[in-house]
């Protein structure tokens, strides 16, 4: 049965909304700093989709994430009004909820190795969409030179979200094993 957007509950549209802040909020403070200083895409996806994916455990319905990325987007826009490459991560962000429709929920988050490796495929998956996006529609083809292309640039993107994957998979698994209950529950 498909659970459609119309049936979040408050709960869930108060873990998408703190979530998508923690997106929004760090991704302005800390990846522009993170980018200047190392000059790699990383800090984007590792705060994104560690976000994504604890919103996603927590809410467990189709619309989750999508609407974490559209939040985070508007938040994003509203503290770096400049920073239009971020609709990359909009889009990326419905990636990772189809994706993550068509694995199941229950099947993703019943069995802890099976959910854990899906979403650490999704998340890599994901960030690279958003790395592509960002390269084809928002960078210069001079700088896209210097990362190896629209593809150099979605492979960065893709380390990031090992990286986002990693952290929102260990987080996840940390808060299931001390007993946090999902909004499900």
């Amino acid at each position: 049965m498909v659970t459609s957007m119309s049936h979040f509950k408050t709960k869930d549209v108060a873990a998408i909304t703190v979530f998508a802040a923690l997106w929004g909020v760090l991704n302005s403070l800390i990846s522009p700093i993170f980018f200047q200083i190392f000059h790699l895409p990383f800090m984007c996806d590792l705060i994104g989709f560690s976000s994504i994916i604890l919103a996603t455990w927590y809410v467990r319905k189709l619309g989750t994430a999508t609407m974490v990325g559209a939040i985070a987007t508007i938040i994003n826009f509203i503290l770096l009004p400049t920073a239009t490459h971020f609709l990359g991560f909009t889009a990326a962000s419905a990636v990772f909820d189809f994706l993550t429709f068509i694995v199941g929920y229950k099947q993703m988050f019943k069995k802890k190795l099976l959910g854990s490796i899906s979403l650490f495929i999704i998340s890599v998956i994901s960030a690279a969409v958003a790395g592509f996006l960002i390269a084809f529609f928002f960078m210069a083809p001079a700088a896209l030179n210097k990362w190896g292309g629209i593809l150099g640039w979605a492979g960065l993107h893709a380390v990031g979200g090992i990286l986002g994957g990693a952290l929102g998979i260990t987080l996840m698994n940390a808060l299931s094993l001390r007993g946090i209950s999902t909004a499900t529950n």
